[in-house]
């Protein structure tokens, strides 16, 4: 009995202890994220990909996609200044812990498995602001899936920072009908390479 009650105790102590980490991580990240219209852009894109996808005319649906070309460009420069912004943090306050579930202050306990946050997301950075520039001239279609791509792990490595790489994946499909492994497939190698080597992977 008495190995029970130390054991809820000690649990109940466990998740105090990561509730409080998580807290404050989300603040830190919210409190720069708070400045610009990142997550709304993102939306609306999503939103807009799939009207232009859903579209029978041809010409409407060209129509749309000129349409998004400002907003792509408005999220890249807001998410290019964000990453510039955030990446004053403090080093020790920007470590993501690589464990897969999330364990009270692992950054601090085990420092080698973690990544730099701003590393991650000047990557993320470089990927979006390729994939809007379009410097290939890929069609509408390859373009708009591979900022969705961009997109969508970039969203899911801020919510690894905040949560867990499980919490963050579970996000991902619940949200985008998408698994970590696919999003990470669909990026543009450049960003695939950079992300890799920045995780060890």
């Amino acid at each position: 009995m008495d190995m029970f009650i130390l054991a809820v105790l000690a649990g109940a102590a466990a998740y105090i202890l990561k509730s409080k980490d998580e807290r404050k991580r989300i603040a830190l990240l919210g409190s720069h994220l708070g400045n610009y219209q990142i997550e709304k852009l993102m939306e609306s894109l999503t939103e807009g990909y799939s009207r232009a996808l859903g579209e029978a005319d041809a010409s409407r649906r060209e129509q749309i996609w000129h349409l998004l070309d400002s907003s792509e460009i408005k999220l890249s420069d807001q998410f290019s200044r964000f990453v510039v912004d955030f990446s004053k943090v403090d080093a020790l306050q920007a470590r993501v812990s690589t464990l897969a579930l999330g364990i009270p202050y692992a950054t601090q306990i085990f420092p080698d498995a973690t990544f730099d946050l701003r590393q991650a997301l000047a990557i993320h950075a470089q990927g979006i602001s390729r994939a809007v520039e379009n410097s290939q001239g890929r069609p509408a279609k390859a373009k708009a899936f591979t900022l969705s791509a961009e997109l969508f792990l970039m969203q899911h490595t801020c919510h690894w920072f905040c949560k867990s790489k499980t919490v963050a994946s579970a996000r991902l499909m619940m949200r985008h009908q998408t698994t970590y492994e696919q999003a990470l497939a669909a990026v543009a190698p450049e960003t695939r390479r950079a992300y890799q080597a920045l995780l060890g992977d």
